[in-house]
């Protein structure tokens, strides 16, 4: 709450007592956080006033939420409502703490309350919102929260309801919230940033570059940010461009699971190995349950010839995303090169089963072909190709890795391509 509330609440019972004259004091050192201080006269004022001081009581249980003791300052937020239940800044206090304590039923039932005296504060409305979105409410929540829109427009509202829409998959929709939020803040860099990932998340690349660039203008040193950008450059790919950004984003987040992934996989389309597996490990080690970083590190250690532990890495990536075709597929891959055609084939078939494309079919067919299965290999091969001409009668990229192994088997096989090379 501001400053001015604060003030108000220290001055709207200066003529009650005679405790009351020290809250002057109280406000003046509370905002200029000398809170040890602050506490000294608070224990005076509270033991001239026998406990019953609503001021002291409120900032006392300020200072100590902010230092982490918030369910102790719920029970002192409670006792400063009894002395004044008309005062909503009591009230709301109240509904803050149960709502970090994570007791947002009770806190809906005192936001419900708050309502009935002051209907139109759009604090009320945005945090009975939250609320409603730790209960997965996410309807009742969006509801509330565009109540609280309508009445003020705060940053914090639009980024709650983008967050909701982006937890529902509806990326199109957060990213219309965040840029009518830009309308009327257009410098935030947070906005910027949520815009420009939810763009992301709707594979329009461009757009979302050009936001995140946007908000690293304004924030050159926010890691989520510089993450996100740096990813999109990855992706064209200039992983030496990639480097550069992470280089600023390590300095501010160095133990950053997904940094860490990412510029091992710099390292890995620089080809330097040994250096891309050190990073991943190092990403590895800060959040081994991240399914990317396991599918990373096996395929850097199958281009590396490791087969055995690129299956161990492909099958703990398996184990937490086990709906990842690329991740069977690699892993058949692995199993092919150790020499069990039959678990290498079953993985294959698994990678087909949950999604695969064209690339999948591709693997399969060199897998069978190299094991001497060439009439199997040839049906995958076929099956490759009219996936291929799909993909490229709707303009859509092509592995430029993939032509010539696909060249090759042809040529194996015996059979056209059905596109050409070139003409990829």
């Amino acid at each position: 709450f501001s400053n001015a509330s604060r003030a108000s609440m220290a001055a709207s019972g200066s003529g009650a007592g005679s405790h009351e004259r020290r809250n002057w004091l109280v406000h003046i050192l509370y905002v200029r956080r000398e809170h040890d201080a602050c506490l000294a006269v608070i224990e005076e004022a509270l033991a001239e006033a026998r406990g019953l001081a609503e001021y002291p009581l409120y900032v006392k249980a300020l200072i100590l939420r902010q230092r982490g003791a918030v369910a102790e300052s719920l029970t002192l937020f409670q006792a400063a409502a009894c002395l004044n239940p008309q005062n909503v800044c009591n009230l709301k206090q109240v509904g803050r703490s149960l709502y970090l304590l994570g007791r947002h039923r009770a806190a809906l039932e005192v936001y419900d309350e708050l309502l009935r005296l002051s209907e139109r504060d759009w604090e009320v409305w945005h945090n009975r919102g939250l609320c409603r979105v730790y209960l997965k409410q996410y309807d009742e929540a969006i509801e509330d929260l565009m109540r609280a829109k309508s009445l003020e427009r705060h940053d914090a509202t639009f980024l709650q309801l983008g967050a909701i829409h982006a937890l529902r998959d509806n990326f199109r929709a957060a990213a219309e919230m965040y840029l009518e939020a830009l309308e009327h803040s257009p410098g935030s860099a947070e906005l910027l940033t949520a815009a420009g990932l939810a763009y992301l998340r709707l594979g329009e690349n461009d757009k979302a570059l050009e936001l995140l660039d946007a908000s690293l203008a304004r924030d050159p040193t926010d890691p989520r940010t510089v993450l996100a950008a740096g990813s999109l450059i990855q992706d064209k790919p200039d992983p030496d461009g990639a480097l550069l950004s992470y280089r600023v984003a390590a300095v501010w987040a160095p133990n950053s699971a997904p940094l860490w992934s990412n510029i091992g996989m710099c390292f890995y389309r620089k080809e330097r190995y040994v250096a891309a597996i050190a990073c991943l490990k190092r990403a590895f080690f800060l959040d081994p349950f991240a399914w990317i970083i396991s599918f990373n590190l096996g395929l850097v250690h199958l281009c590396t010839g490791q087969h055995a532990s690129a299956f161990h890495y492909l099958s703990t990536s398996i184990n937490l995303k086990p709906d990842h075709a690329p991740s069977y597929m690699h892993l058949g891959v692995a199993l092919s090169r150790l020499d069990d055609l039959d678990n290498a084939c079953a993985a294959h078939d698994k990678a087909l089963e949950v999604g695969g494309g064209h690339l999948c079919e591709l693997n399969y067919a060199i897998t069978l072909a190299l094991h001497g299965e060439l009439e199997q290999a040839l049906s995958h091969f076929q099956a490759s190709e009219r996936l291929l001409t799909g993909l490229l009668e709707t303009d859509k990229c092509v592995e430029p890795g993939m032509l010539e192994q696909r060249q090759l088997l042809a040529e194996t096989l015996g059979v056209p391509l059905a596109v050409s090379p070139l003409g990829a």
